[in-house]
């Protein structure tokens, strides 16, 4: 799920370009980091922390918005 949320950000250059800004990615190394348990469940937690991106993700993966929290505790994400 966490990978299919980094795909949804990067679908879009403003969406990827602003979790890059606030996190302190480099471009260059988000292939290293998707195999990285703590980078996903940054990606999810980062979703998360937007309603309004939270839902939309949901929504395009046709998920309930509690699994997401749930994929972010199993991957050692913050509480919701």
């Amino acid at each position: 799920m966490a990978l299919k949320a980094l795909g949804f950000l990067a679908q879009d250059g403003e969406r990827l370009g602003r979790f890059l800004a606030l996190t302190g990615t480099a471009p260059a190394a988000l292939r290293q980091l998707a195999g990285e348990a703590r980078f996903l469940a940054g990606v999810l937690d980062y979703l998360r922390a937007d309603q309004s991106l939270l839902l939309a993700f949901a929504e395009a993966e046709n998920l309930d918005p509690a699994l997401i929290d749930r994929a972010a505790q199993a991957l050692g994400g913050g509480e919701s």
